[in-house]
């Protein structure tokens, strides 16, 4: 799907007003409810902006059904009551690190290939990834063994923020708070039990921060 900000102001305007929709009724809007809601002056207006934005992937329709809007994320798959799905990528240590996006122990995690995440956090933060926890290093951080973490890809932090760090002499990845002190790195578990990790600054690569935790039950 093309980037949000390739949309004209109008066709924005009215992908902003069904997603509003959804949210608030649990349903599409019909042509009409987008003409009231947009203030378009007509129906055909508002078929002329759907059908191009159908055609770069932003929604399906089905004609047949007057309600018959689909909203798609960014695997062309429709976004279900509202919410956005996010693929599950690998596995992160919360403990020891491991190399980088695992896919060991995926099979664990095989039924959350894909999860739904809250469309605000995609409107907040644009492209997301997940990862599937190993490890109770974050425990105190509400984290388990098991969870899922919601990524937004980065490549700078804040001190206390939640990230994927990469140690590249190591070639290993872990999940911890952040911590810049001088020309090292500290990277905090939240587990009274557990050590930090204190890295050269030049040896660790933030590669995402945390947005959201899945929790399993």
């Amino acid at each position: 799907m093309p980037p949000k900000n390739s949309l004209r102001p109008r066709q924005q305007q009215i992908l902003e007003f069904i997603e509003q929709f959804l949210d608030e009724n649990g349903l599409p809007p019909t042509v009409r409810d987008i003409q009231r809601g947009c203030k378009i002056s007509s129906t055909s207006v508002v078929d002329y902006n759907l059908r191009i934005m159908e055609r770069d992937g932003y929604l399906k329709r089905r004609s047949e059904v007057a309600r018959g809007i689909e909203l798609l994320d960014e695997t062309g798959q429709p976004v279900v009551n509202g919410s956005v799905r996010v693929q599950i990528v690998g596995s992160i240590a919360a403990g020891e690190p491991i190399p980088a996006f695992s896919t060991e122990g995926a099979a664990s995690a095989a039924e959350f290939d894909i999860v739904e995440v809250r469309p605000e956090l995609k409107k907040k933060h644009g492209r997301l990834f997940a990862l599937s926890v190993k490890g109770t290093s974050m425990i105190d951080a509400l984290i388990d063994d098991g969870d899922v973490v919601v990524i937004k890809p980065t490549s700078t932090a804040r001190n206390g923020e939640m990230v994927v760090a990469w140690l590249k002499e190591e070639e290993e990845a872990t999940l911890k708070k952040f911590y810049r002190e001088g020309d090292q790195i500290r990277l905090q578990p939240a587990n009274s039990t557990m050590e930090p990790i204190y890295a050269d600054a030049n040896n660790v690569e933030v590669r995402g921060r945390v947005v959201e935790v899945l929790r399993q039950f």
